[in-house]
């Protein structure tokens, strides 16, 4: 089915395969190359469709956010051209950010403005689903470990989100990370919003009480977040949970039975969630850094049945069985045939070489063949096998591939992402069609391969460095 865009199309459902509206007539593509399909959602100044790219048939779907302009005051059109160019270079940035969804074109289209960005597959969080589990305190930290790294990059690019809520939190399927969507209203501190004025946007009783009175700050985010926080452990309405007589909070008498909050959750949600800006968290980092000092973990866990105060119930792993090992305890012995890598190797094929050592990685891990490995996977990967990947990539590229290689270079940068990105080719952000960016040939970068294509988690950006510390343990050089 294609969509018609024309707002004043009395029939915008379109089952045939032709080109045109069979109700107004208008041309369903944006530019020769977006259609859109599934309306996702609307609102005062625009609506949301799922879309696709017709010049790219086996990609992903798309998102396309329409604005209204049509509609607007004459003096006003040339000022919101101007502020959503502007804004469109925000998301642009704020795209690079592995948790932001990419924008990957912006226009403007038969007198409406058009944003298109990449659709997460996933799940939304819903007080409902989130508390069909026991841990519900766990699953918490994960969120704040999740979204406040996410909201300390924004905010020092001088951006706030204005309306993080559960419907804007996504936990996206391949990786189980948390994204925040919806950067439609969005708002650069030192400009005005891109339909103009102070207004007031956001959603009700997830505002910050500044939020209300037409200011936002790094905090008004914070305190959202925190909203977020206790709306998911209570499953009720936010209206509810605060006593608007004494101005306090009381979440915890709505909490579940059996439920119980420990102190030092206790503590941050309420500084998420105080009324007065001087008595709030601040910022994203200061909130990190407290929970460090908490010792609340850093890591994602690869398999949530498993955790690091638990000792595997087995020293055999399976494809199917992924177990987490202490640091004291070796990693089994896998026999693993590597004939295969070493013919690919020696014939040249980069490309498929590269999915046979992604798929010896999983076996390793103990995973299935295609599956996201995540840095508390690479520091156990054993030794030998990790020298013999190495070796073969080395050797077989002349000394211009191999872990050692990226490892080496990942050094000589001083341990900076960025650089290291720069010096192998890749970009600094995974993309959606991360292939598409790389090159299987010798003419590649020094270090281009292996891929990162593996990596996954919630800071998979981290993996050169777990990688180099694994390779100082096992002696690989």
């Amino acid at each position: 089915m294609a969509y018609c865009l024309n707002p004043n199309c009395l029939k915008p459902e379109n089952f045939h395969s032709g080109q045109f509206c069979a109700s107004c007539g208008l041309p369903f593509l944006l530019k020769k190359r977006y259609e859109a399909g599934k309306p996702l959602g609307q609102g005062g100044f625009g609506r949301t469709f799922l879309g696709r790219d017709i010049h790219l048939p086996n990609a992903p779907s798309c998102v396309i956010k329409q604005l209204y302009l049509q509609q607007s005051p004459v003096g006003t059109h040339k000022k919101a051209i101007q502020l959503f160019e502007q804004e469109a270079v925000r998301l642009f940035e704020l795209g690079n950010h592995p948790q932001i969804p990419t924008l990957f074109a912006h226009f403007e289209q038969n007198g409406d403005l058009y944003l298109i960005q990449e659709w997460i597959e996933g799940q939304t969080l819903t007080p409902h689903l989130w508390q069909e589990r026991e841990d519900l305190e766990a699953r918490i930290w994960e969120l704040l470990r999740g979204l406040l790294p996410v909201l300390q990059f924004i905010h020092e690019r001088k951006v706030i989100h204005r309306d993080i809520k559960p419907e804007n939190i996504i936990q996206r399927q391949q990786d189980r990370a948390f994204v925040l969507i919806d950067f439609g209203i969005a708002r650069v501190l030192s400009q005005t919003a891109l339909m103009g004025g102070a207004t007031v946007v956001g959603t009700l009783g997830f505002m910050a009480p500044e939020q209300l009175r037409g200011t936002v700050l790094p905090a008004s985010d914070l305190y959202s977040l925190g909203v977020t926080c206790i709306h998911l452990l209570c499953g009720t309405d936010p209206e509810k949970l605060f006593d608007i007589v004494d101005e306090r909070w009381l979440w915890r008498d709505h909490l579940p039975p059996g439920t119980t909050i420990s102190p030092r959750l206790g503590k941050i949600l309420n500084q998420l969630l105080h009324p007065s800006l001087r008595q709030r968290s601040q910022s994203a980092f200061e909130v990190l850094r407290e929970m460090d000092a908490m010792g609340i973990p850093t890591e994602e866990k690869p398999s949530r049945a498993t955790t690091t105060n638990s000792p595997p119930p087995s020293l055999t792993r399976t494809p199917q069985q992924s177990t987490l090992f202490s640091e004291t305890t070796a990693a089994p012995s896998i026999q693993i045939d590597y004939t295969q890598l070493q013919l690919l190797l020696s014939k040249r094929k980069w490309r498929d070489a590269d999915e046979e050592t992604w798929a010896i990685v999983c076996q390793l891990a103990g995973k299935n063949r295609g599956t996201y490995i995540f840095n508390s996977d690479i520091q156990y990967l054993p030794c030998q096998d990790l020298k013999t990947i190495d070796r073969l990539w080395f050797q077989y590229s002349k000394g211009k591939f191999g872990f050692r290689v990226q490892v080496q270079i990942y050094q000589e940068v001083g341990e900076e992402y960025h650089l290291f990105c720069d010096r192998v080719g890749w970009t600094t952000h995974q993309l959606p069609f991360e292939d598409k960016s790389l090159k299987f040939s010798l003419r590649a970068p020094v270090g281009h391969l292996p891929s990162r294509r593996w990596i996954g988690g919630y800071a998979w950006w981290k993996h050169a460095n777990i990688l180099m510390q694994t390779f100082n343990r096992c002696e690989i050089f």
